[in-house]
């Protein structure tokens, strides 16, 4: 009988590359971050009519809009938003094939909700309100959702991508960033913490996030009549940062590595 020899080259690579085939098409921790701290908040113009409709609008890398859906759901639904309102994206949900953002409040919003959006809190002495345009005949602003699907084959998704997809009907360009209007307010320092992905003493909880992310966990407790919480970086082994709030700033810093010891990071306040 006779034996062949088999080359092993086919195998191996194929092995080799499992790896990176099971992440192709997938949306890794720092890119979704990324995507929601560029998307959220944003506001934008509408180029055209933008319908209000229960079941998101379809949006896709190779062909734009759904032109179908889209006067589909103007003739059910009516208008969100008519070519030169401003709208604003209220909600983000990222998937590994798509990113789902609801605009105005989504297709439930309408005037209680949304005479006033606040903008998070740390802005000056108060919470920062902004009005928002797009109003529907007999009142308050409509509200829909957008859904764009990404390419079958991608490396990474970035902001400025879905924003270009999303430009037949949105224009992003125009409107200043509702990220960088927030950070042009900020002391120096804050900034250069932030694009470090670092905390300081005196940073509020939003810019603790902007600087570093959603952290591992939470934890309060009450000391001498003040209630303190703490928001965890990081796990063993290796780096594990504790940023204690005491409401909504930044008090105490402490990072430790592996259990072996920390070290009290700089205070705003100081500098």
């Amino acid at each position: 009988m006779e034996v062949r020899e088999v080359s092993m080259r086919p195998l191996i690579f194929l092995l080799a590359l499992f790896p990176l085939l099971l992440q192709a098409g997938k949306i890794a921790d720092d890119e979704r971050i990324l995507l929601l701290r560029g998307l959220l908040a944003e506001y934008g113009t509408a180029k055209i009519v933008v319908p209000r409709s229960k079941k998101a609008l379809a949006v896709t890398a190779q062909s734009g809009v759904d032109r179908d859906q889209w006067a589909a759901s103007l003739r059910d639904e009516g208008p969100c938003a008519r070519s030169g309102d401003l709208v604003q994206i209220t909600k983000v949900d990222i998937d590994d094939d798509k990113v789902t953002l609801q605009i105005n409040g989504g297709y439930k919003g309408g005037r209680k909700w949304y005479d006033n959006v606040q903008m998070g809190g740390g802005v000056g002495n108060g919470t920062r309100t902004v009005p928002i345009g797009g109003n529907r005949r007999g009142g308050g602003p409509a509200g829909t959702s957008v859904v764009v699907h990404f390419p079958k084959e991608f490396e990474s998704i970035t902001v400025a991508e879905v924003k270009k997809w999303l430009s037949p009907a949105i224009d992003f360009e125009k409107q200043r960033s509702a990220t960088e209007t927030y950070i042009e307010q900020m002391k120096p320092e804050v900034k250069a913490a932030i694009a470090e992905q670092r905390a300081l003493e005196g940073m509020d909880k939003e810019q603790v996030v902007m600087a570093m992310g959603r952290p591992r966990g939470k934890s309060r407790e009450t000391k001498d009549g003040v209630e303190l919480e703490d928001w965890v970086y990081g796990q063993a082994p290796g780096k594990i940062t504790f940023v204690t709030f005491d409401g909504d700033k930044v008090v105490k810093i402490k990072e430790s590595f592996a259990g072996l010891g920390g070290a009290t990071g700089p205070s705003l306040r100081a500098q």
